[in-house]
């Protein structure tokens, strides 16, 4: 028995150091990570609890391996973590392993969070879904736009990022949410349709929405957000972006799928459509804060997550600032998922069991998106209903 330890202990350090060999060598990460935050199931007791943790681990350190995932996890089913861990680098060039403490940009996955707000200022009385964008701003030249179209993506408005990008503002410094109305007002770029004809996702909106948050609250967009949902859940590792704001937090440090950095643009200044920061375990906090009644009604909630486009015919759909998947037996998976800039994000939830997927990914992967295995391992079932996940 002795013997055999001594082997053990020879073998890891050995399998160690081979593992930061290859990767240094240019091969794919091997994706050595520090201990996972939960090592045993939720109920180390239960045969099916650690079977469905060994699968979800299974699954998630050899898309680590093969597809080079660099992120942290969190499956909860029923109401429960059932796996966490990490995966990578938090820092690739000074090898800092990757962490549960390490926020991650969100994307768009934001846009849930600024809906959030949205609606729970209507549910306070500060505005209506019914107002138009001229109670807020005047001056805006697009009429017939009501705050309901802009968070089920029916304005019909274009998108910031691409009339912004085209010389009407400096590309050398950060640009703001007043900035892209500023230009809207000034250069009236064209609509791309008529309001509440068809769905047409555009950033435009969320960013619109976020400054309509602070119109009617009289506080910053990333105060308000920090006062009314982050502090009071206890979500201590989630932040709104600000570029002016200096203070040292734990960040993921973005990359493309080589592993080169992921710099800021001007666009990192924006907020409402991107620009939340958080973690896994987090937004496990803010998944659960809905279905326990912490942030709106469920009346509310069924608002959101109700579908309101028909375009076009198919399983996809869209609510108030959530996406929405048919599944088989005709109930709606609702979820976001994010890209922005290396950073690739999935928040995934079937809200009939509180079950949910979250995945935040530093490292530009597209694998990330393809959540049907997982689906498959939770329930057990061979299945591709659900397939891919749009950003």
């Amino acid at each position: 028995m002795k013997k055999l330890w001594l082997l053990f202990l020879l073998i890891i350090p050995a399998a160690v150091f081979i593992a930061f060999h290859f990767e240094a060598k240019g091969h794919k990460p091997v994706a050595i990570s520090p201990a996972p935050v939960h090592t045993k199931p939720a109920d180390s007791s239960g045969r099916k609890a650690r079977l469905l943790y060994s699968r979800l681990d299974t699954f998630f350190t050899q898309r680590s391996i093969e597809n080079g995932f660099s992120g942290s996890v969190l499956i909860s089913v029923g109401g429960e973590p059932v796996y966490e861990k990490c995966f990578g680098y938090c820092n690739y060039r000074n090898k800092d392993m990757m962490h549960d403490t390490a926020s991650f940009q969100l994307a768009s996955v934001s846009k849930n969070f600024t809906a959030t707000a949205v609606l729970w200022c209507v549910e306070h009385g500060k505005l209506s879904l019914d107002d138009t964008l001229q109670k807020f701003f005047p001056k805006l030249p697009y009429k017939g736009i009501h705050i309901k179209d802009l968070l089920d993506h029916r304005s019909g408005l274009p998108n910031y990022l691409y009339f912004c990008s085209s010389g009407a503002i400096s590309q050398t410094k950060y640009l703001t949410n007043q900035q892209v109305i500023d230009v809207m007002i000034k250069n009236k770029p064209v609509a791309a349709a008529r309001p509440a004809k068809k769905f047409e996702y555009c950033n435009t909106n969320f960013v619109l929405l976020a400054s309509i948050v602070e119109n009617v609250t009289g506080k910053r967009f990333k105060d308000f957000m920090r006062e009314t949902f982050f502090e009071p859940l206890g979500m201590h590792h989630t932040f709104i972006y600000d570029y002016t704001d200096s203070a040292d937090r734990k960040i993921a440090v973005s990359y493309n799928s080589k592993w080169q950095i992921q710099y800021d643009d001007c666009f990192d200044g924006v907020v409402g459509d991107k620009g939340v920061y958080s973690t896994v375990r987090d937004m496990f906090n803010w998944d659960k804060a809905f279905y326990e009644g912490k942030l709106l009604s469920q009346q509310m909630m069924k608002e959101a997550y109700s579908p309101r486009s028909f375009e076009k015919p198919g399983n996809r759909n869209y609510g108030y600032g959530w996406r929405l998947l048919k599944k088989p037996d005709g109930d709606y998976l609702v979820y976001h998922n994010g890209w922005w800039h290396g950073n690739n994000t999935v928040f995934c939830r079937n809200i009939q069991d509180t079950t949910s997927i979250i995945i935040l990914s530093n490292r530009f992967n597209r694998f990330v998106y393809n959540v049907q295995p997982v689906w498959n391992i939770i329930y057990g079932v061979k299945s591709d209903s659900l397939g891919m996940g749009d950003e």
